[in-house]
């Protein structure tokens, strides 16, 4: 299937809700808002790895004028200590080896009600929500996970107590992956939507875990959650959902052929021709403003320069890098392989060469690591870099950089490349994914296709002699600033599919070839 062929089938999403919507039927006037639970094992206002956190986020506040949406969440350190207040309203028992735990719930000033499992032995520890400080997985991750997919299936069931239960649950990413499987293992018949954020990370263990997970025997079948002799809860997600989701209609393409797939490139093909499989843009949160964001040194828009100008110098002054006529180019970024660091490390005194600088903030992979900081001892004036993270900075960064380095080998949606758009530093990408659908190449930023030093670099010749015709760079940066959709503007495809999935009657009603089953 060629690409244009499957983008076009992607496109057509809307048209498709809308036609099923038109042979159901006529809906009675809702007395209340229809309720939506959230998996996710990660919420930035609270608790961030990566651009999970900020979907988890951003999407169920957009989507709460209309919805009911709760967010459930493990019980970080993080969130136990947040300084919001969390009162016990529920629990939900053991399994297998998945100990029982209790349910807390906070209300956020946004609104957001957040349901947390309280389980100190799974989750009270000192690290990331995978890991600990050193990157080391946790061990007992699949047990850590089961327990959150596990008690979405009973929240679900009405079987926490907490008076409420969902019409749909909407599970995020490998750690949710388990949820839609207890459901259908248990016969539950609430629709569940599972999005995959980034394929490459599964959530593989061992099959000897079937026992511990208190696992239905089909887990351990093709059809199951079986990955090459071993279990996947990615697989689980995507096998016993009723519809899957991805964050870009270019990755949702992507990820159905071998180069992308993983290993799950046939049954992601197979979801896609039956409808099942479809890819929907993230957007930006509205706090994502020049204008109006009070982290920057100073707020600036297209026609006034110089606040552009004052971030830029807070990032020069906070890596010491020396103040010249060239241009600033920014990471932020996790360090890993996946984000193309490396080919940034290769073309990096080419840069410096051309009179660039470069500010790098975020972290990662040891060896990457070490690299970087080799090179900023290298080049002490013309390269900074900051193992860490911190959104302040990360923002200031972002306005205060001219060009923003994104050479990612695969990126599902990308976030970064729309921040730094927003803020007037034109990003220089990778023709993968989120990439290809958010850039305009020599409009809004940069696009190159092999993900090697030479095409790499060719793309920043291409921003140097922009960044020499003042007007253009101009007109590039006043574009690309009102580029960036919103969730208020992305959130209508998740509107329809949820309503889709939560009609009953459609099921009977969409031809078995191409249609969503509900």
């Amino acid at each position: 299937m060629g690409h244009a062929v499957a983008l076009s089938r992607f496109e057509n999403l809307d048209v498709l809700l809308t036609r099923n919507q038109r042979y159901s039927r006529k809906p009675q006037a809702e007395k209340q808002k229809k309720k939506i639970l959230f998996v996710t094992s990660e919420y930035s206002d609270l608790v961030k790895v990566g651009g999970l956190g900020d979907v988890s986020s951003a999407l169920p506040k957009a989507l709460a004028p209309d919805y009911d949406i709760r967010v459930l969440i493990p019980g970080y350190p993080q969130i136990i200590n947040s300084g919001f207040p969390l009162r016990i309203v529920g629990s939900v028992p053991a399994l297998g080896e998945i100990p029982a735990c209790r349910i807390g719930r906070m209300n956020l000033p946004s609104g957001q009600i957040i349901y947390v499992l309280l389980c100190p032995e799974l989750y009270e520890r000192m690290g990331t929500p995978y890991g600990d400080n050193h990157g080391q997985d946790w061990p007992d991750n699949p047990v850590r996970f089961a327990r959150l997919g596990l008690a979405a299936a009973e929240i679900a069931a009405d079987q926490a107590s907490l008076r409420w239960q969902p019409d749909l649950v909407h599970a995020n990413d490998w750690p949710a992956g388990l949820a839609p499987a207890y459901m259908q293992w248990r016969g539950q018949d609430t629709p569940t939507v599972f999005t995959i954020h980034n394929l490459a990370y599964q959530g593989l263990c061992s099959t000897e875990y079937i026992e511990t997970l208190g696992l239905a025997p089909e887990a351990q079948h093709i059809n199951g959650m079986e990955f090459y002799g071993k279990l996947s809860f990615l697989k689980a997600g995507i096998n016993y959902a009723d519809h899957i989701t991805t964050v870009s209609k270019t990755y949702a393409w992507e990820i159905t052929t071998p180069a992308f797939g993983c290993g799950l490139h046939g049954l992601l093909k197979q979801k896609f021709e039956r409808g099942q499989l479809s890819g929907i843009a993230n957007g930006i949160d509205d706090n994502w403003d020049p204008k109006t964001d009070h982290h920057l040194v100073k707020t600036f828009d297209p026609c006034y320069r110089e606040g552009k100008a004052a971030n830029a110098r807070y990032v020069e002054q906070m890596f010491g890098l020396r103040a010249g006529p060239g241009p600033l180019f920014a990471v932020v970024s996790r360090l890993v392989q996946q984000k193309g660091i490396d080919l940034t490390i290769a073309i990096s005194e080419s840069i410096v060469k051309q009179g660039g600088r470069l500010a790098i903030i975020g972290c990662g992979e040891p060896a990457l690591e070490e690299e970087l900081m080799k090179l900023a001892e290298r080049y002490p004036k013309d390269v900074g870099v900051h193992i860490g993270f911190n959104e302040t900075d990360a923002r200031r960064i972002f306005a205060g950089s001219d060009f923003l380095l994104m050479p990612s080998r695969f990126e599902p949606c990308g976030l970064s490349q729309m921040y730094a758009q927003r803020f007037g530093s034109l990003p220089i990408a990778r023709h993968t994914g989120g990439l290809v659908d958010t850039i305009n190449d020599g409009v809004t930023g940069f696009l190159f296709h092999q993900a090697q030093p030479d095409t790499y670099w060719k793309a920043v010749q291409r921003a140097f002699n922009v960044y020499r015709c003042p007007d253009l760079l101009h007109a590039m940066r006043s574009q690309a600033m009102l580029t960036p959709l919103t969730w208020r503007q992305s959130v209508r495809p998740y509107d329809q599919l949820y309503r889709q999935l939560m009609a009953s009657s459609v099921s009977q009603l969409i031809p078995a070839e191409g249609g969503l089953r509900a």
